[in-house]
């Protein structure tokens, strides 16, 4: 009887400590990777004020910061006209293919911005024949026109556009139909139906996509940097890098006292988009479902305008990239007499540093992925199903270094990390290390998102008979949770594989020689003149990125609606 006590007593010390364990595993890492760099970048900003304010009161900055408010703002409008206008267009009206465009219409998310800011590059190259209608509607450009003010207000409102979309499409689909229904029988036509009940029931929607535009604007380097740079339009985000390629980290006070600048912007941002949400009204769909405004005749019209607005925004970029990577420089026109592909094999072959790139790219967004994905699933599990206080808490400050600036993540890692690691000696900076430290934290909640979602919708009773039967915590969720959100935590490795294989923001700070990735090379080809091997570069990514989003979308069945991004 001892021998069976004992052997009870050996068999439950597991369980007892298994929950502890895991739960404090999943903390440390959102507390080292996640709130620990913030908290650095933070008292580093607030050390020296008098510095910071003779530095923020420098005429650079106050110029970079006017133009990140006006580009912000300007992309922020382009955002809601484009992006709520289709959203309208395709949401309410009747028209066919909705499933189709609404695809073409995020697709800016799935592009990574400094390939979209290539393509258009290319599109409006001279030359080329949208180059000509442009110049035949406003007169010859002495440069490119995308190298402006105008051109990073124009490109980054369509990169953002995507957002407003979703946000508006998502309350278009609990629209009350029967207000609609009495409104029409009262005699109300489909414009006052639009000014005078629908678009005040969307109104939320639209301020709240405005915010999240907002807030993506404010932080947008890729853009910024292959448009502005070369146009000497300096933004907060380009200013920060300029000054740390210039001077290295004996400058990083003072570009902390920059990165604080962006948070407070994002976080006016982020707090407007909380308040639209709570304002928001509760939208409960009655009456039939479907197209509340029918078009009528003008429906082939409205169709064929739909798919013209799609292809010049979304596809004929795309095309003029591919075009100007199988040629074998710019301004030879493509033909079956010109078409190459030199610079694919150039890229592949012989360009050493772009295959360094594509082999680091992989194994930061592998490791990432799958690390992330873990974590993920443990402190959702913690928060959602057994709903542990401290785990919630957790859970909101894993959001904090995806919600802010990418630019203040690398800012953070390297004042983290300048020095060699504390006990062991080794120094991080200037390695995949340092790179891959802040994939960790800044993709937590990318991947903790669509988990969560899961968790909190999967059935609670497996994982409560397993707890009445004696199992730990630690086996539950191995043996009962993890089956069946299996397909989510799938998605939620490929969504972040996906974002960092594509990553600029952050490693555009952090990369040293041997350390390159494929967002760098992108930009650092362009930005030496090698024009078709940064759009072959450029292609091959945006071939993986469909291809990675395709497997994605294998789950969507699967998965609660929004947790692929790009599935309406």
């Amino acid at each position: 009887m001892t021998d069976s006590l004992a052997a009870t007593s050996i068999e439950f010390r597991p369980r007892r400590w298994g929950d502890p364990a895991l739960a404090a595993a999943a903390g440390a890492y959102v507390l080292l990777f996640c709130a620990l760099p913030l908290l650095r970048l933070f008292a580093e900003g607030l050390a020296q004020p008098e510095a910071a304010l003779t530095m923020l009161g420098g005429r650079a900055t106050l110029r970079a910061l006017q133009n990140t408010l006006v580009a912000s703002l300007g992309s922020t409008i382009v955002s809601v006209l484009v992006g709520g206008g289709l959203a309208l267009a395709i949401g309410l009206t009747d028209v066919r293919r909705r499933g189709p465009m609404a695809l073409l219409c995020l697709l800016p998310m799935l592009i990574p911005p400094q390939i979209a800011a290539l393509a258009w590059i290319r599109l409006l190259d001279a030359g080329t024949p949208a180059r000509a209608m442009l110049d035949a509607v406003t007169g010859p450009w002495p440069n490119h026109p995308l190298y402006s003010g105008g051109g990073v207000i124009w490109i980054m409102g369509l990169e953002h556009a995507a957002l407003v979309f979703l946000a508006v499409t998502a309350a278009i689909r609990s629209l009350p139909c029967d207000l609609v229904e009495a409104a029409r029988a009262a005699g109300a036509r489909g414009p006052r139906i639009l000014t005078g009940i629908l678009l005040p029931l969307l109104r939320p929607a639209f301020l709240a996509g405005a915010a999240l535009a907002f807030v993506s604007a404010i932080g947008n380097f890729g853009v910024p940097a292959l448009l502005g740079i070369p146009g000497r339009y300096s933004v907060l985000t380009t200013l920060i890098y300029q000054r740390l390629s210039g001077f290295g980290p004996s400058v990083l006070g003072e570009v902390a006292a920059l990165a604080l600048v962006l948070a407070i912007l994002a976080a006016i941002g982020l707090g407007l988009q909380r308040w639209a949400a709570r304002r928001a009204p509760v939208l409960v769909r009655t009456g039939p479902t479907g197209p509340v405004l029918p078009l009528g005749r003008a429906r082939p019209w409205v169709e064929a305008a739909l798919w013209l607005i799609l292809a010049v925004l979304a596809v004929a970029p795309l095309l003029a990239l591919l075009a100007s990577a199988l040629v074998p420089a710019l301004g030879v026109d493509l033909t079956f007499a010109t078409a190459t592909l030199d610079q694919f094999a150039y890229i592949l072959f012989q360009h050493d540093a772009t295959q360094r790139a594509f082999l680091n790219s992989a194994i930061l967004a592998g490791s990432a992925a799958l690390a992330t994905a873990a974590a993920g699933l443990v402190l959702a599990y913690y928060a959602e199903a057994r709903r542990w206080r401290a785990m919630r808490w957790l859970d909101a400050v894993a959001d904090l270094p995806y919600a802010l600036p990418g630019v203040l993540t690398a800012i953070a890692v390297i004042m983290l990390l300048l020095r060699p690691l504390p006990l062991i000696g080794v120094s991080l900076y200037g390695t995949l290390g340092i790179i891959l430290v802040a994939y960790l934290g800044r993709f937590l909640a990318l991947a903790l998102r669509p988990i969560a979602a899961a968790i909190a919708q999967a059935d609670p009773a497996p994982e409560e008979a397993a707890r009445i039967a004696g199992a730990g915590g630690p086996r539950r969720l191995a043996g009962i949770m993890l089956p069946m959100v299996a397909p989510a935590v799938a998605t939620a490795a490929i969504l972040v594989f996906l974002t960092a294989f594509n990553e600029l923001t952050v490693s555009a700070l952090l990369w040293s020689r041997g350390s390159e990735t494929v967002g760098v090379i992108v930009f650092s080809l362009q930005a030496e003149g090698a024009s078709t091997a940064a759009s072959a570069v450029a292609v091959l990514t945006v071939i993986v990125t469909l291809g990675l989003a395709g497997l994605a979308s294998l789950f969507a069945r699967r998965l609660p609606r929004g947790s692929l991004p790009w599935l309406p």
